[in-house]
């Protein structure tokens, strides 16, 4: 069975119980493939309520990008609010928003359930602003408040910079109600409350072949098969043309997360808070604190899932926030494989009768895994309709290789943009 890739999540997960590979026939009323957030939320939801659910995972729960990650819970989609609302309208897109918020509420409640493995659990989020211009940070605050009736607060630089010592900071938008927590420990949490209600997982049994026109559905493993009344995929990145139109919908592109050695007593001095923090860039970093005073530092994105010069690259772009820390080394770094749609949202619907998906979670999937999950499972086990509100972003196919290639390029827009606009203000 492949292990976790070697990361400060799998370093430090509560536990390394491993769940046996599908052998032999086996039959079940819905089966869920892949053992991510997505779906093992899917699977907890679906039984909670009661269903019979059978979860496959090709590696280890969590595996992917959903216990490799930054660990940071909030709401909204990839897909930015305003674009949002010039895509649906200003009510569609609050409807959708606040269910981004039940998502994070959702997780936060699960958090507390699974307690100690996830900790430290860190209320509030900053958005620190690279730029001199403390009336876009209040306009920004005040939108979302407005429209979307969060709390965001503005801070002034002075307590930014008091807070992170960085040249870069100058305003921030704080967010309280967003968090941060041990994401591979959250997943496995989830499975274990998934199997304390009757639910089964198998770890190390890749699908290798579906026929889902078939009554029941048939999905088979190297070692076995599993029949279902229900398939639920969420592969996302890692789906590999098991099904095509889900296959062709989606954008598997690499991230990347290092943590650093122990910086020790300076760190306060230097970083004087827990929280977690990113900033206001096209193409931005994120990083918190731990315990131990390391600091997990994630950002960028490429079509390349594991460069060159890696932990060179990230430590560079950490330096370059913190200049006081120029000695810090590395201890690990680790890329992951998100799965981003060419129109930014999630892709969360029925393909055909009793073949369902959740997937696309790439830029905000924290939260948004979990709400997906939910929504599936109440509309297998009670009707509800509101996954349909993501219909209007669907199965777009996202262009195979060139598709990477275009997303490629649209990041480094990104960076070009950002310097253009820190040599406009003569910070760059």
């Amino acid at each position: 069975m492949t292990d976790y890739v070697d990361s400060y999540y799998a370093r430090t997960r509560a536990d390394d119980l491993r769940r046996p590979p599908l052998e032999g026939s086996a039959a079940t009323e819905v089966a869920v493939v892949g053992g991510g957030m997505a779906g093992l939320a899917a699977a907890l939801g679906l039984a909670e309520r009661g269903r019979k659910v059978t979860l496959l995972e090709a590696r280890r729960v969590g595996w992917g990008a959903s216990g490799r990650n930054g660990g940071f819970v909030s709401a909204g989609f990839a897909l930015g609010p305003d674009d949002l609302i010039r895509k649906l309208g200003k009510p569609r897109a609050q409807e959708l928003y606040a269910l981004s918020k039940e998502g994070v509420a959702l997780v936060r409640k699960r958090a507390d359930a699974i307690a100690g493995g996830v900790a430290p659990i860190v209320d509030g989020i900053a958005g620190c602003s690279w730029f001199d211009d403390r009336a876009a940070v209040e306009r920004r605050a005040g939108f979302m408040n407005e429209t979307f009736g969060e709390r965001r607060e503005v801070w002034d630089r002075e307590k930014v910079r008091s807070i992170w010592r960085s040249p870069r900071y100058y305003d921030a938008v704080y967010n309280p109600d967003a968090f941060s927590f041990h994401s591979l420990n959250f997943s496995r949490g989830n499975a274990a409350m998934f199997e304390a209600l009757g639910g089964i997982v198998h770890e190390g049994s890749p699908v290798v072949e579906v026929d889902l026109k078939a009554e029941p559905k048939r999905l088979r493993t190297a070692h076995g098969t599993l029949t279902a009344d229900q398939v639920v995929f969420c592969c996302s990145g890692y789906i590999e043309g098991l099904v095509g139109p889900l296959s062709r919908a989606i954008l598997p592109i690499g991230t990347y997360v290092v943590l650093t050695e122990p910086v020790g007593e300076r760190l306060q001095d230097i970083v004087g808070a827990p929280n977690g923090v990113s900033d206001d860039r096209f193409a931005n970093d994120y990083y918190r604190p731990l315990p131990d005073t390391r600091l997990l530092w994630g950002g960028r994105i490429s079509r390349w899932t594991d460069p060159q010069g890696l932990v060179d690259t990230m430590m560079g772009d950490l330096r370059r926030v913190y200049p006081q820390l120029s000695d810090l080394k590395a201890a690990v770094a680790w890329p992951g494989t998100m799965g981003y749609a060419v129109h930014k949202m999630p892709q969360i619907g029925q393909l055909y009768p009793g073949v369902w998906y959740s997937q696309a979670y790439g830029g905000h999937g924290m939260a948004t895994t979990t709400l997906g999950g939910e929504l599936v499972a109440s509309a297998i086990a009670e009707g509800d309709e509101r996954y349909k509100l993501f219909a209007p972003f669907g199965l777009i196919p996202a262009g195979g290789r060139l598709g990477t290639w275009y997303a490629q390029a649209v990041y480094w827009s990104y960076q070009a943009r950002d310097a253009w606009n820190l040599w406009r203000q003569g910070t760059g």
